[in-house]
Protein backbone atom coordinates (compact mmCIF):
# COMPACT_ATOMS: atom_id res chain seq x y z
CA UNK A 1 0.00 0.00 0.00
CA UNK A 2 2.91 2.35 0.44
CA UNK A 3 4.80 1.49 -2.77
CA UNK A 4 4.93 4.47 -5.34
CA UNK A 5 2.71 4.42 -7.45
CA UNK A 6 1.38 5.59 -11.62
CA UNK A 7 -1.13 8.00 -9.82
CA UNK A 8 -0.11 11.25 -9.91
CA UNK A 9 -0.56 11.97 -6.67
CA UNK A 10 2.02 9.59 -5.45
CA UNK A 11 -0.42 7.36 -3.65
CA UNK A 12 -2.16 3.83 -4.91
CA UNK A 13 -4.64 3.83 -7.92
CA UNK A 14 -8.22 3.44 -6.19
CA UNK A 15 -10.23 1.44 -9.13
CA UNK A 16 -14.25 1.09 -8.36
CA UNK A 17 -15.63 -2.15 -10.07
CA UNK A 18 -19.29 -2.69 -11.63
CA UNK A 19 -20.38 -5.94 -12.75
CA UNK A 20 -23.50 -7.42 -11.82
CA UNK A 21 -21.68 -10.67 -11.86
CA UNK A 22 -19.83 -11.75 -8.43
CA UNK A 23 -17.51 -14.13 -9.94
CA UNK A 24 -16.29 -11.28 -12.44
CA UNK A 25 -15.81 -9.38 -9.46
CA UNK A 26 -13.81 -12.11 -7.46
CA UNK A 27 -11.90 -13.05 -10.88
CA UNK A 28 -10.88 -9.41 -11.76
CA UNK A 29 -10.30 -8.54 -8.35
CA UNK A 30 -7.57 -11.29 -8.29
CA UNK A 31 -6.05 -10.11 -11.16
CA UNK A 32 -5.37 -7.21 -9.87
CA UNK A 33 -4.38 -8.18 -6.89
CA UNK A 34 -0.84 -8.68 -8.73
CA UNK A 35 -0.21 -5.25 -8.84
CA UNK A 36 0.35 -3.94 -5.16
CA UNK A 37 -0.24 -0.34 -6.44
CA UNK A 38 -3.72 -0.79 -7.18
CA UNK A 39 -6.55 -1.26 -4.89
CA UNK A 40 -9.90 -2.10 -5.03
CA UNK A 41 -11.77 0.55 -3.36
CA UNK A 42 -15.24 -0.02 -4.12
CA UNK A 43 -17.64 -2.90 -6.15
CA UNK A 44 -21.09 -2.49 -7.38
CA UNK A 45 -23.53 -4.73 -8.73
CA UNK A 46 -24.98 -1.97 -11.79
CA UNK A 47 -24.33 2.09 -12.44
CA UNK A 48 -27.41 2.60 -9.73
CA UNK A 49 -25.05 0.97 -6.67
CA UNK A 50 -21.75 2.51 -8.69
CA UNK A 51 -23.11 6.62 -8.44
CA UNK A 52 -24.21 6.23 -4.58
CA UNK A 53 -20.42 5.03 -4.17
CA UNK A 54 -18.31 7.15 -6.03
CA UNK A 55 -18.32 9.95 -3.71
CA UNK A 56 -17.41 7.50 -0.82
CA UNK A 57 -14.74 5.11 -2.31
CA UNK A 58 -13.15 8.21 -4.67
CA UNK A 59 -11.58 6.02 -7.38
CA UNK A 60 -8.99 7.05 -9.98
CA UNK A 61 -10.53 4.73 -12.28
CA UNK A 62 -13.93 2.88 -13.31
CA UNK A 63 -13.30 -0.35 -14.70
CA UNK A 64 -17.71 -1.36 -16.01
CA UNK A 65 -19.29 -4.09 -17.44
CA UNK A 66 -21.91 -2.84 -20.55
CA UNK A 67 -24.92 -5.13 -19.40
CA UNK A 68 -26.13 -4.63 -16.22
CA UNK A 69 -29.51 -4.42 -14.47
CA UNK A 70 -31.03 -1.05 -13.39
CA UNK A 71 -28.39 0.99 -15.17
CA UNK A 72 -25.94 -0.43 -17.71
CA UNK A 73 -22.53 0.71 -18.44
CA UNK A 74 -23.85 3.13 -20.90
CA UNK A 75 -26.11 5.32 -18.76
CA UNK A 76 -23.73 5.03 -16.02
CA UNK A 77 -20.77 6.30 -18.44
CA UNK A 78 -23.06 9.68 -19.51
CA UNK A 79 -24.06 9.84 -15.54
CA UNK A 80 -20.68 9.83 -14.60
CA UNK A 81 -19.02 12.57 -16.86
CA UNK A 82 -22.07 14.96 -16.05
CA UNK A 83 -21.66 14.66 -12.60
CA UNK A 84 -18.04 13.00 -11.54
CA UNK A 85 -15.79 12.92 -14.39
CA UNK A 86 -13.80 9.99 -14.17
CA UNK A 87 -11.59 7.58 -16.49
CA UNK A 88 -13.74 4.75 -17.14
CA UNK A 89 -12.42 1.52 -18.78
CA UNK A 90 -15.44 -1.15 -20.26
CA UNK A 91 -14.34 -4.48 -18.94
CA UNK A 92 -16.71 -6.90 -20.75
CA UNK A 93 -17.27 -10.02 -22.73
CA UNK A 94 -19.61 -7.48 -25.23
CA UNK A 95 -16.61 -5.84 -26.21
CA UNK A 96 -14.77 -8.32 -28.34
CA UNK A 97 -13.30 -6.55 -31.70
CA UNK A 98 -16.14 -8.16 -33.83
CA UNK A 99 -18.50 -5.95 -31.36
CA UNK A 100 -18.15 -2.84 -32.70
CA UNK A 101 -21.27 -1.03 -32.12
CA UNK A 102 -21.05 -1.79 -28.52
CA UNK A 103 -17.55 -0.35 -28.50
CA UNK A 104 -17.67 2.80 -29.85
CA UNK A 105 -21.17 3.32 -28.45
CA UNK A 106 -19.53 3.45 -24.91
CA UNK A 107 -16.56 5.94 -26.28
CA UNK A 108 -19.33 7.92 -27.20
CA UNK A 109 -20.85 7.82 -23.54
CA UNK A 110 -17.16 9.30 -22.44
CA UNK A 111 -15.43 6.09 -21.47
CA UNK A 112 -11.76 6.28 -22.13
CA UNK A 113 -10.97 3.02 -23.45
CA UNK A 114 -12.39 -1.40 -23.35
CA UNK A 115 -11.02 -4.16 -22.52
CA UNK A 116 -13.07 -7.46 -23.72
CA UNK A 117 -13.31 -9.41 -20.93
CA UNK A 118 -12.72 -13.29 -21.69
CA UNK A 119 -15.44 -15.36 -22.79
CA UNK A 120 -14.66 -18.62 -20.88
CA UNK A 121 -14.88 -16.69 -17.62
CA UNK A 122 -11.99 -19.04 -16.27
CA UNK A 123 -9.40 -17.89 -13.90
CA UNK A 124 -6.97 -18.92 -15.78
CA UNK A 125 -8.41 -16.64 -18.99
CA UNK A 126 -8.68 -13.61 -16.86
CA UNK A 127 -4.78 -14.45 -15.49
CA UNK A 128 -3.92 -13.88 -19.25
CA UNK A 129 -5.96 -10.96 -19.15
CA UNK A 130 -3.73 -9.37 -16.11
CA UNK A 131 -1.05 -7.67 -17.77
CA UNK A 132 -3.51 -5.63 -20.14
CA UNK A 133 -5.58 -4.73 -17.37
CA UNK A 134 -3.20 -3.22 -15.09
CA UNK A 135 -1.25 -1.38 -18.00
CA UNK A 136 -4.75 0.03 -19.12
CA UNK A 137 -5.68 1.24 -15.59
CA UNK A 138 -2.25 2.57 -14.56
CA UNK A 139 -2.31 4.64 -18.03
CA UNK A 140 -5.93 5.93 -17.33
CA UNK A 141 -4.75 6.91 -13.91
CA UNK A 142 -3.30 9.77 -15.28
CA UNK A 143 -5.82 10.43 -17.52
CA UNK A 144 -7.41 13.85 -17.30
CA UNK A 145 -11.38 13.19 -17.84
CA UNK A 146 -13.14 16.33 -19.63
CA UNK A 147 -16.52 16.46 -18.22
CA UNK A 148 -20.49 16.42 -20.25
CA UNK A 149 -22.00 18.94 -18.32
CA UNK A 150 -25.34 19.48 -20.20
CA UNK A 151 -25.27 22.73 -21.67
CA UNK A 152 -28.60 24.72 -20.86
CA UNK A 153 -31.36 25.38 -23.24
CA UNK A 154 -30.05 29.03 -23.53
CA UNK A 155 -26.48 28.64 -23.82
CA UNK A 156 -24.82 30.43 -26.87
CA UNK A 157 -22.38 29.07 -28.81
CA UNK A 158 -19.10 30.26 -29.31
CA UNK A 159 -18.34 31.85 -32.68
CA UNK A 160 -15.87 30.18 -35.00
CA UNK A 161 -11.83 30.78 -34.47
CA UNK A 162 -10.61 33.37 -36.54
CA UNK A 163 -7.99 32.56 -39.29
CA UNK A 164 -7.13 34.89 -42.04
CA UNK A 165 -4.19 35.70 -43.59
CA UNK A 166 -3.22 31.97 -42.22
CA UNK A 167 -2.02 30.22 -45.89
CA UNK A 168 -1.42 31.88 -48.76
CA UNK A 169 -3.39 29.12 -50.35
CA UNK A 170 -6.20 26.69 -48.85
CA UNK A 171 -4.22 22.93 -48.56
CA UNK A 172 -4.85 20.17 -50.91
CA UNK A 173 -4.84 17.73 -48.07
CA UNK A 174 -5.04 17.31 -44.81
CA UNK A 175 -3.35 14.99 -42.19
CA UNK A 176 -5.16 14.55 -38.23
CA UNK A 177 -3.55 12.09 -35.60
CA UNK A 178 -4.36 11.13 -32.57
CA UNK A 179 -4.12 8.28 -30.00
CA UNK A 180 -5.93 8.42 -26.04
CA UNK A 181 -9.41 9.98 -26.44
CA UNK A 182 -9.00 10.15 -30.28
CA UNK A 183 -11.96 8.16 -31.18
CA UNK A 184 -13.94 11.12 -29.43
CA UNK A 185 -11.92 13.73 -30.56
CA UNK A 186 -12.32 12.59 -34.43
CA UNK A 187 -15.81 12.46 -34.12
CA UNK A 188 -15.52 15.95 -32.75
CA UNK A 189 -13.48 17.11 -35.67
CA UNK A 190 -14.68 15.48 -38.48
CA UNK A 191 -18.52 15.89 -37.41
CA UNK A 192 -17.92 19.65 -37.98
CA UNK A 193 -17.11 19.11 -41.49
CA UNK A 194 -19.71 19.23 -44.27
CA UNK A 195 -20.08 16.69 -47.15
CA UNK A 196 -18.71 18.80 -49.74
CA UNK A 197 -15.23 19.13 -47.85
CA UNK A 198 -13.15 20.16 -50.61
CA UNK A 199 -9.65 18.64 -49.63
CA UNK A 200 -9.22 15.12 -48.61
CA UNK A 201 -8.08 14.09 -45.22
CA UNK A 202 -5.56 11.66 -44.10
CA UNK A 203 -6.43 10.32 -40.40
CA UNK A 204 -4.58 8.37 -37.98
CA UNK A 205 -5.49 6.80 -34.84
CA UNK A 206 -3.61 4.54 -32.47
CA UNK A 207 -6.14 1.24 -31.92
CA UNK A 208 -6.00 -2.23 -30.63
CA UNK A 209 -5.29 -4.63 -33.21
CA UNK A 210 -9.14 -5.31 -35.18
CA UNK A 211 -10.43 -2.31 -34.02
CA UNK A 212 -9.72 0.24 -36.81
CA UNK A 213 -12.74 -0.89 -39.44
CA UNK A 214 -15.18 -0.58 -36.46
CA UNK A 215 -13.81 2.84 -35.79
CA UNK A 216 -14.49 3.33 -39.58
CA UNK A 217 -17.72 2.14 -39.65
CA UNK A 218 -19.09 4.15 -36.63
CA UNK A 219 -17.30 7.30 -37.79
CA UNK A 220 -18.96 6.61 -41.16
CA UNK A 221 -22.40 6.59 -39.32
CA UNK A 222 -21.75 9.78 -37.08
CA UNK A 223 -20.51 12.26 -39.72
CA UNK A 224 -21.75 14.07 -42.91
CA UNK A 225 -18.35 13.94 -44.51
CA UNK A 226 -17.53 10.19 -45.84
CA UNK A 227 -15.08 8.09 -43.77
CA UNK A 228 -13.68 4.94 -45.58
CA UNK A 229 -10.10 3.01 -45.38
CA UNK A 230 -7.65 3.46 -47.66
CA UNK A 231 -6.66 1.33 -50.32
CA UNK A 232 -3.38 0.44 -51.75
CA UNK A 233 -2.32 2.69 -54.77
CA UNK A 234 -5.71 4.66 -54.85
CA UNK A 235 -5.06 8.13 -55.11
CA UNK A 236 -6.87 10.67 -52.30
CA UNK A 237 -10.29 12.51 -52.95
CA UNK A 238 -11.99 15.39 -51.69
CA UNK A 239 -14.84 15.33 -49.37
CA UNK A 240 -13.68 12.12 -47.77
CA UNK A 241 -11.75 11.06 -44.16
CA UNK A 242 -9.28 8.39 -44.90
CA UNK A 243 -7.88 5.65 -42.36
CA UNK A 244 -5.30 3.33 -42.83
CA UNK A 245 -6.28 -0.85 -43.17
CA UNK A 246 -5.97 -2.38 -39.50
CA UNK A 247 -2.41 -2.68 -38.30
CA UNK A 248 -0.95 -0.81 -41.18
CA UNK A 249 1.04 1.77 -41.61
CA UNK A 250 0.03 4.67 -44.11
CA UNK A 251 1.26 7.49 -45.97
CA UNK A 252 1.36 9.08 -49.46
CA UNK A 253 4.13 8.24 -52.71
CA UNK A 254 5.56 10.56 -54.58
CA UNK A 255 3.12 9.64 -56.97
CA UNK A 256 0.18 10.79 -54.46
CA UNK A 257 -1.25 7.74 -54.29
CA UNK A 258 -1.84 5.82 -51.24
CA UNK A 259 1.00 3.22 -49.43
CA UNK A 260 -0.78 0.61 -47.01
CA UNK A 261 2.47 -0.86 -45.11
CA UNK A 262 2.93 -3.59 -43.36
CA UNK A 263 6.62 -2.35 -42.28
CA UNK A 264 7.76 -2.22 -38.57
CA UNK A 265 6.05 -0.22 -35.68
CA UNK A 266 7.90 3.47 -35.92
CA UNK A 267 8.39 4.44 -31.99
CA UNK A 268 6.22 1.23 -31.02
CA UNK A 269 3.00 2.32 -33.37
CA UNK A 270 1.36 1.02 -36.49
CA UNK A 271 -0.19 2.90 -37.62
CA UNK A 272 2.44 5.52 -36.93
CA UNK A 273 1.37 9.30 -37.21
CA UNK A 274 4.85 10.42 -38.06
CA UNK A 275 5.16 8.33 -40.82
CA UNK A 276 1.83 9.68 -42.46
CA UNK A 277 2.68 13.34 -41.87
CA UNK A 278 6.15 13.19 -43.14
CA UNK A 279 4.63 11.87 -46.01
CA UNK A 280 2.16 14.21 -46.41
CA UNK A 281 5.27 16.88 -46.06
CA UNK A 282 7.47 15.12 -48.93
CA UNK A 283 4.48 15.07 -51.22
CA UNK A 284 2.26 18.45 -50.92
CA UNK A 285 4.84 20.33 -49.42
CA UNK A 286 3.64 23.71 -47.78
CA UNK A 287 -0.23 22.56 -49.24
CA UNK A 288 -0.07 20.55 -46.67
CA UNK A 289 -2.09 20.82 -43.73
CA UNK A 290 -1.76 18.76 -39.90
CA UNK A 291 -3.49 18.64 -37.19
CA UNK A 292 -2.41 16.37 -33.65
CA UNK A 293 -4.87 15.57 -31.51
CA UNK A 294 -4.85 14.07 -27.68
CA UNK A 295 -2.96 11.13 -27.00
CA UNK A 296 0.01 9.97 -24.98
CA UNK A 297 3.36 9.75 -26.36
CA UNK A 298 4.94 11.26 -28.81
CA UNK A 299 4.03 10.20 -32.42
CA UNK A 300 3.69 12.80 -34.63
CA UNK A 301 5.03 15.92 -32.97
CA UNK A 302 8.54 14.86 -35.57
CA UNK A 303 5.74 14.80 -38.43
CA UNK A 304 3.98 17.93 -37.12
CA UNK A 305 7.62 19.72 -37.45
CA UNK A 306 8.13 18.20 -41.09
CA UNK A 307 4.85 19.79 -42.35
CA UNK A 308 5.46 23.25 -40.68
CA UNK A 309 9.37 23.81 -41.68
CA UNK A 310 7.67 22.63 -45.18
CA UNK A 311 5.72 25.81 -45.00
CA UNK A 312 1.82 23.69 -43.89
CA UNK A 313 -0.12 24.60 -41.89
CA UNK A 314 -0.17 22.79 -38.18
CA UNK A 315 -2.92 22.38 -35.75
CA UNK A 316 -2.06 21.26 -31.68
CA UNK A 317 -5.35 20.27 -29.80
CA UNK A 318 -5.07 22.31 -26.72
CA UNK A 319 -4.41 20.93 -22.85
CA UNK A 320 -7.61 21.84 -22.05
CA UNK A 321 -9.83 19.81 -24.37
CA UNK A 322 -7.35 17.05 -24.45
CA UNK A 323 -7.66 13.77 -22.56
CA UNK A 324 -3.77 13.47 -22.86
CA UNK A 325 -1.57 16.32 -23.42
CA UNK A 326 1.23 14.39 -24.20
CA UNK A 327 1.40 14.31 -27.91
CA UNK A 328 0.46 17.92 -28.60
CA UNK A 329 2.47 19.23 -25.78
CA UNK A 330 5.61 17.18 -27.59
CA UNK A 331 4.34 19.20 -31.25
CA UNK A 332 4.21 23.09 -29.41
CA UNK A 333 7.72 21.93 -27.47
CA UNK A 334 9.45 21.24 -30.75
CA UNK A 335 7.92 24.35 -32.16
CA UNK A 336 5.62 22.39 -34.69
CA UNK A 337 2.54 23.55 -33.78
CA UNK A 338 1.86 26.66 -35.29
CA UNK A 339 -1.30 27.25 -33.79
CA UNK A 340 -2.85 26.06 -30.68
CA UNK A 341 -6.76 25.63 -30.81
CA UNK A 342 -9.79 23.67 -28.05
CA UNK A 343 -10.91 20.44 -29.60
CA UNK A 344 -14.56 22.33 -31.10
CA UNK A 345 -12.78 25.20 -32.92
CA UNK A 346 -10.41 22.66 -34.77
CA UNK A 347 -13.66 21.53 -37.08
CA UNK A 348 -14.46 25.57 -37.49
CA UNK A 349 -10.83 26.50 -38.45
CA UNK A 350 -10.62 23.77 -41.22
CA UNK A 351 -13.42 24.53 -43.17
CA UNK A 352 -11.97 28.43 -42.85
CA UNK A 353 -8.99 27.48 -44.09
CA UNK A 354 -10.26 25.15 -46.78
CA UNK A 355 -12.49 28.25 -47.91
CA UNK A 356 -9.39 30.75 -48.44
CA UNK A 357 -9.52 31.80 -44.99
CA UNK A 358 -10.27 35.25 -45.48
CA UNK A 359 -12.16 36.08 -42.50
CA UNK A 360 -10.54 34.02 -39.83
CA UNK A 361 -7.46 34.13 -37.59
CA UNK A 362 -5.66 31.15 -35.77
CA UNK A 363 -4.42 31.53 -32.05
CA UNK A 364 -0.81 30.80 -32.41
CA UNK A 365 0.86 28.92 -30.38
CA UNK A 366 2.29 30.05 -27.19
CA UNK A 367 -0.53 33.02 -27.35
CA UNK A 368 -3.30 34.24 -24.81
Amino acid sequence: MNQQTANSNGRDIRVLLVDDSPIAIELVRRALATAPEIVVAGTAANGVEALKLIPQVRPDVICTDLHMPEMDGVELTREVMARHPLPILVLSVSVQAEQTHNIFKMLDAGAVDVLAKPRGGLQSDFGVMAHDLITKIKILAGVKVIGRRRAPADAVAKPPPSLAGLAAAPPRIIGIGASTGGPQALERVLGQLPVDFPVPLLCVQHIAQGFMQGLVDWLAGCCRIRVRTADEGAQPLAGIAYFPPNDRHLEIDEAGAFRCSSALPFSGHRPSVDIAFRSLARRYGAAAAGVLLTGMGLDGAQGLLDIARAGGVTIAQDEESSVVFGMPKRAIELGAARHVLPLDQIGPALCGLTAGGTDIRLHPAGSA
